[in-house]
């Protein structure tokens, strides 16, 4: 598979002109790929694209793959960020969301990395659980911030249709997840984030000064971007492309100096569409003038218009000519971005 990805980084090195200043090994369990070929990985995108010399090079890790020779092998590829699937920190938790690691790893794992030299670390934590009290969710948040990561994804749980979870709940086996104490818990970390000088820059994610992800900043700022593997989306500007999901499939069609992928060509409409709906997740909001350079001053006051309605609840706030979600209306972002979406 990763010969497979290094031949069609070869096969796709006109698709992006800029000089490349992120690399994320992301997917499906990255960490779980030998050092050497993170190396070879590493080396073969150096040797095809202009990659800036002070690139944030992120990789995936779950804790249970953190070791010593790994993050050793890691840092000398040329890894200097890492972001864990932390979740949670309690045993009982992880063990409901059927984690393979356990909450020493959690706790462990950032230890280990921290030892090992790398310091920009990012993690992810789960809130919403049905295990997850208020105090356990502050204990999560406050164990992060005893360990000085600087960087912190959260999520409220999503309970995606045919997976085991979905079934265990379907079955009463399990307790299904409550959008109240969803919102409740999310209120309360923004407050404790805020208290300890996270800035909330996008819906999800919190960074101290000087540590937001480089590489996901670029996904909603609009640029573009080259995914390699199965499954990987890339995105020029004016179209979208995503290569097959199937395994073998992807690897026949390589083998045969193919890249096997289907691709949209996307309208104004849906471009400035797209551009509202990440935009709005940012802390800076949708600037309305460039909104109005690119698309046209038209389409910048019809945005306005439908905006006013939001503005008069209290879920958005014209500031500095900017759409910003209100604290309230973040809870409400995805059905405020679909309301605010341009009809073709």
């Amino acid at each position: 598979m990763m010969e497979a990805i290094r031949k069609e980084a070869g096969l796709r090195k006109g698709y992006v002109s800029e000089k490349i200043d992120t690399l994320y090994f992301g997917g499906g369990t990255p960490s779980l790929i030998t050092k050497e070929e993170v190396r070879s990985t590493i080396d073969r995108i150096y040797s095809l694209f202009d990659v800036d010399a002070g690139a944030e090079i992120t990789l995936e890790a779950n804790p249970d793959d953190i070791t010593e020779e790994n993050l050793a092998g890691w840092k000398d590829a040329g890894i200097n960020r890492l972001s864990i699937g932390i979740q949670s920190f309690f045993e009982e938790d992880l063990q409901w969301m059927n984690r393979a690691h356990n909450a020493e790893q959690a706790f462990n794992s950032i230890l280990l990395a921290q030892k090992a030299g790398i310091t920009n670390i990012s993690i992810d934590l789960i809130y919403g659980t049905p295990s997850l009290t208020n105090e356990k969710w502050e204990s999560n948040v406050r164990t992060a911030l005893s360990l000085n990561i600087p960087h912190l994804s959260c999520y409220a749980l999503t309970v995606e249709p045919k997976t085991a979870l979905a079934k265990l709940i379907a079955t009463h086996q399990l307790a299904d997840v409550d959008a109240d104490k969803q919102a409740r818990h999310f209120a309360l970390l923004t407050q404790w984030l805020g208290a300890a000088d996270f800035e909330h820059y996008e819906i999800s994610n919190f960074a101290l000064p000087g540590f937001k992800s480089r590489h996901n900043s670029s996904y909603w700022e609009g640029k573009s971007y080259l995914g390699l593997g199965p499954s990987s989306h890339s995105f020029n500007g004016n179209s979208r492309q995503w290569n097959i999901s199937n395994n073998a499939s992807y690897l026949k069609a390589l083998d045969a100096g193919d890249v096997p992928f289907e691709r949209e060509a996307l309208s104004d409409v849906q471009q400035l569409n797209e551009f509202i709906m990440i935009r709005l997740r940012m802390m800076e909001g949708i600037p309305v003038k460039q909104v109005s350079e690119k698309w046209g001053n038209e389409l910048a006051q019809v945005l306005l218009q439908s905006a006013q309605k939001h503005i008069g609840y209290g879920h958005i706030v014209y500031l500095h000519d900017s759409l910003q979600l209100t604290k309230e209306g973040k809870f409400l972002a995805d059905g405020i971005a679909a309301d605010l979406f341009i009809s073709e």
